[in-house]
């Protein structure tokens, strides 16, 4: 049973993956994205840029009908690890390490958060887990409400690592 779990969660991952349209069009019928008002608006078809808007809606503020903060989080949460798994592919371990939040001023409105994935980005990634060496980026993205004042500021400390080869059963 576990095994045939594994292959669907393969099988989805693939198709998820596969073309940024796809990827868009599932994560926007991600069940908490939908509830917390959350909305991937764009991804480049190489997955370097994403595009994310949080919308205020009746029932998703805080006790001061403001953003509340872990919807802000929430919408910056997955987007650089996904981007680097559809980037580096399927011979990649990409996980969250850390995150940081700084809270500048109180969120109203539409806000929206834009990640972007340098050539360097990918580069540096690929080198330094050449050995198999684990490697900790850090990227940074910062939520913007309608007028571009800033809101919030989100630090992400990634894990990336090469999967080691399989090396083929004895039979």
């Amino acid at each position: 049973m576990t095994s045939l779990m594994s292959q669907a969660g393969d099988a989805l991952s693939k198709l998820m993956f596969s073309n940024a349209t796809v990827f868009r069009r599932a994560m926007n019928i991600y069940r908490p994205f939908i509830g917390a008002g959350i909305k991937v608006t764009r991804v480049s078809k190489d997955f370097r840029e994403l595009d994310v808007q949080l919308r205020k809606l009746p029932g998703n503020g805080n006790a001061f009908g403001t953003h509340f903060g872990g919807s802000l989080y929430a919408m910056a949460d997955p987007f650089y690890v996904l981007m680097f798994a559809a980037i580096l592919g399927p011979g990649f371990v990409v996980w969250d390490k850390s995150a940081k939040v700084e809270f500048v001023r109180p969120g109203r409105g539409t806000v929206t958060a834009k990640f972007r994935l340098s050539e360097a980005d990918i580069a540096a990634a690929k080198a330094a887990t050449a050995s198999g060496a684990k490697y900790l980026p850090v990227f940074q993205v910062e939520v913007l409400d309608a007028g571009g004042e800033l809101v919030a500021r989100i630090e992400k400390e990634l894990y990336i690592r090469r999967k080691p080869e399989r090396k083929a059963k004895a039979v």
